[in-house]
C-alpha cells in the first residue's frame, strides 16, 4: 500500500509540475566577433523570458531602454577580472516573432586574457542555458553556459579546440550532457514516455514502444536540425501537447471497456475546437486530427492485436516529438562542422535520458501491478491516465489558443 501511495504521489507531482511549465525552457543565444579591444555582441533573448523580470521595452533608440542596460550588465565580456564596458547602450533590432534582438559593442581596458560571462535569467530562471558562439578568422565556435559553468574563458581572444581545454567550444560530452538534461526536464516528453507505459503489459511490448518512439524522434530531430524540414514550431507544442492526451485517453477507453464515450469526446472537442478563432494549429488540421482520432479508436476496437497499433502511434507522434527536441539546436544556427557531432551527441543525450527514465519507472510500475493480484496497477494506470490526459489537454488548448 506504501509504494501505490508513493507511485500515485510521484504521478500527482507529475501532473502539477506539467501543469505549470511547458517544455520550451528558458534559452538565449549571442554571437561574438571580437577584435584587437573589444567586440561586437548580438544577443537574442525572448519576449517571454524577458517579461518575467518585469522590464518593458523602450522606444528604438531610447538610451534608457531597461532591457538594454539589463543585456549589457548580465552578458559581459571581461579582460581579466574586468568587464569590457558598453562604448554605447546595446539597439534594439529587428528580430523573429517573439525574440528581442539587441547589438552592442564593448571595449576592453586591457590586453589580459578575455572571457565570456553570462548571468542572464538566473534570478528567474536557474535552469537557463545560454548559447555563445564566437565568431573569428572563419572559424565558429560555440558553448553552452549555465548557472554551473557560466564563463567560457578564451585563448588569446579566442576559442581553441584542444581536446580538455577550457577554452574550447562545447565537447560532444557536453551535448550529451545537454540532452540528457533537455529529456529530464522535458515535461510533455516524459508525460508521453508514462503514457505509453501505463498499459505496456511486457518488458517487450515496452522495447517496441520506446523503440518506434525513438527512431521516429531521431528522423525528425535530425531532419530540423540539419535545416531540412522547418516546421512551425507553435504548432508543433500544441501537437506535442495533442499526442499525451491521446495516448492517455486511449488508456483511459480501454480501461473503461472500448465504449463510446472517449472516441466521441475527442472526436466532437476537436471539431469544437475548429469553430473557434484560429490557433497554431490551423482549422483544418484540427479536423484532420479529428478524423484521424475516430478512425484510430475505430482500428483499435475493432483490431486483434492492438499492440501493434499503439506501437504505430508511438512512432507517428515520435515524429512530431522530434521536431521539439530540435528546437534547442536549430535556433543555434551551427556551423555544419559543429553540427553533425552536435546533433549526434545531443541525441545520444536524449535516449539515454529517456532510457534513464523507463528504467525508472517501468520497474515501479510492474512491482505495483503485481501487488493485490494486479487490482493496484489497474487503479494507478486509471488514475494516471487521467492526469496525464489533463495535464495534455491543458498544453494542447494553452500552446494553441495562448
Amino acid at each position: 500500500m506504501k509504494l501505490l501511495r508513493a507511485l500515485a504521489a510521484v504521478l500527482a507531482l507529475l501532473a502539477l509540475a506539467g501543469a505549470a511549465q511547458a517544455h520550451r525552457r528558458s534559452l538565449s543565444y549571442s554571437t561574438w566577433r571580437p577584435d584587437a579591444d573589444g567586440a561586437r555582441v548580438h544577443a537574442r533573448v525572448s519576449q517571454l523570458d524577458l517579461s518575467r523580470l518585469g522590464l518593458a521595452f523602450a522606444g528604438t533608440g531610447d538610451a534608457r531602454d531597461p532591457i538594454a542596460a539589463y543585456l549589457s550588465e548580465h552578458l559581459t565580456l571581461r579582460a581579466g577580472d574586468a568587464a569590457c564596458a558598453p562604448i554605447a547602450p546595446a539597439e534594439r533590432r529587428g528580430a523573429p516573432e517573439g525574440w528581442a534582438l539587441y547589438t552592442w559593442r564593448v571595449r576592453c581596458p586591457s590586453s589580459a586574457p578575455r572571457s565570456i560571462e553570462s548571468a542572464l535569467l538566473l534570478d528567474v530562471a536557474p535552469s537557463h542555458l545560454h548559447f555563445a558562439q564566437l565568431e573569428q578568422g572563419g572559424r565558429n565556435s560555440e558553448r553552452v553556459l549555465s548557472e554551473a559553468d557560466p564563463r567560457w574563458h578564451l585563448a588569446a581572444g579566442r576559442a581553441t579546440s584542444e581536446p580538455g581545454d577550457r577554452s574550447a567550444g562545447t565537447s560532444f560530452a557536453g551535448y550529451v550532457a545537454l540532452g540528457i538534461e533537455h529529456i529530464l526536464t522535458g515535461w510533455d516528453h516524459l508525460a508521453f514516455v508514462l503514457a505509453l507505459l501505463l498499459l505496456a503489459g511486457s518488458l517487450g511490448e515496452v522495447a517496441v514502444l520506446v523503440t518506434a518512439f525513438t527512431v521516429a524522434h531521431s528522423v525528425t530531430l535530425g531532419l530540423a536540425t540539419l535545416g531540412w524540414v522547418r516546421p512551425d514550431a507553435d504548432a508543433v507544442e500544441a501537437l506535442i501537447g495533442f499526442s499525451i492526451a491521446l495516448v492517455a485517453a486511449e488508456n483511459s477507453w480501454i480501461l473503461a471497456g472500448r465504449g463510446r464515450a472517449v472516441p466521441w469526446t475527442v472526436a466532437g472537442g476537436l471539431v469544437l475546437l475548429a469553430t473557434l478563432p484560429a490557433g497554431a494549429v490551423a482549422r483544418p488540421a484540427l479536423l484532420g486530427l479529428a478524423l484521424f482520432s475516430a478512425c484510430h479508436f475505430g482500428l483499435l476496437a475493432g483490431s486483434s492485436r492492438p499492440a501493434r497499433l499503439r506501437a504505430a502511434v508511438a512512432f507517428a507522434f515520435g515524429l512530431v516529438h522530434g521536431f521539439g527536441f530540435a528546437g534547442v539546436l536549430a535556433e543555434m544556427q551551427l556551423a555544419t562542422a559543429r553540427l553533425v557531432p552536435a546533433l549526434f551527441g545531443f541525441n545520444v543525450g536524449v535516449e539515454l535520458g529517456q532510457l534513464a527514465a523507463v528504467a525508472l519507472v517501468w520497474p515501479l510500475l510492474r512491482a505495483v501491478s503485481r501487488a493485490g493480484n494486479g487490482a493496484a496497477g489497474v487503479r494507478i494506470a486509471a488514475v494516471g491516465s487521467a492526469a496525464v490526459c489533463a495535464v495534455g489537454v491543458y498544453w494542447f488548448i494553452v500552446r494553441n489558443f495562448g
